[in-house]
């Protein structure tokens, strides 16, 4: 039996918090950890941890539901838009929404919706199984090739091959030393999959291979150009500057401070 899913309901409207706990408690495996009403209880509730997924609406009272899920942490719980907004998708997907449900909410929707949220969550409790041959207990078996599902079908890829994925007009393209490849997978979906040592979500539309990176070029936002070996150019996020500074170990520069 699966590990239920603690969803979060984050609506201002009581009707619409309750529709949503109706279907939830229909739905098996899922369990309704709280409910809130603005974008700040919704972060209280994410701060006392216990939460998987958020259903987030788009327009509350003060912060709305995009700047919530602008200040939810890092690895923090997968965000479901439910909203009667439709035109704030392109805007929630860039910032990494798993999916843009729109009201009145269907049931089946809705389980879709959950159903691609817990493929992205790691397991709570590992089945415990026999260790690979060649493979010490307790040791990551080495990376197998990625597939990474294109138009023209699954091409398979090793993680070291890769030097970043952008996100340009809603479709992700995947840089490789043996081309470059269209997929349907998120960034946040490659993220998951590649070896975090090595990649870096360094921008809301763009994931890096810091060993494909031969030069940071400085910009006036407080943030890098990076330049990878095959002579693309990669934007780097201030917030995404900082962290790098402090892998590298840097000095601190004045938008460090504070």
């Amino acid at each position: 039996m699966r590990e239920p899913l603690r969803v979060l309901i984050a609506d201002d409207e009581l009707l619409a918090r309750k529709r949503l706990s109706r279907l939830l408690a229909a739905l098996p495996d899922v369990s309704v950890c709280g409910e809130a009403v603005d974008g700040d209880s919704v972060l209280a509730a994410v701060r006392a941890g216990g939460v998987d997924v958020v259903l987030l609406d788009i327009h509350m009272p003060g912060l709305s539901g995009l700047d919530a899920m602008a200040l939810l942490p890092e690895g923090g719980p997968h965000v479901i838009f439910c909203t009667a907004h439709a035109e704030h998708a392109v805007n929630a997907f860039e910032h990494g929404a798993v999916d843009y449900v729109l009201k009145p909410v269907e049931a089946a929707r809705l389980q879709k919706a959950l159903e691609r949220a817990r493929t992205r969550l790691p397991a709570r409790v590992k089945p415990p199984s026999a260790t690979p041959p060649g493979v010490t207990a307790g040791e990551k078996p080495a990376f197998a090739r990625l597939p990474i599902p294109t138009r023209q079908g699954l091409v398979l890829v090793s993680p070291d091959a890769i030097s970043h994925a952008s996100l340009e007009d809603e479709l992700v393209t995947v840089f490789t030393a043996q081309g470059d490849f269209l997929t349907d997978f998120t960034l946040n979906e490659l993220a998951d999959k590649l070896p975090q040592e090595h990649f870096h979500r360094v921008h809301r539309r763009a994931l890096l291979n810091l060993s494909h990176v031969t030069r940071l070029e400085p910009l006036e936002t407080g943030g890098y150009l990076a330049r990878t070996a095959r002579g693309h150019s990669v934007e780097v996020s201030r917030q995404s500057a900082r962290e790098l500074r402090r892998m590298l170990g840097l000095r601190k520069g004045a938008e460090d401070e504070g």
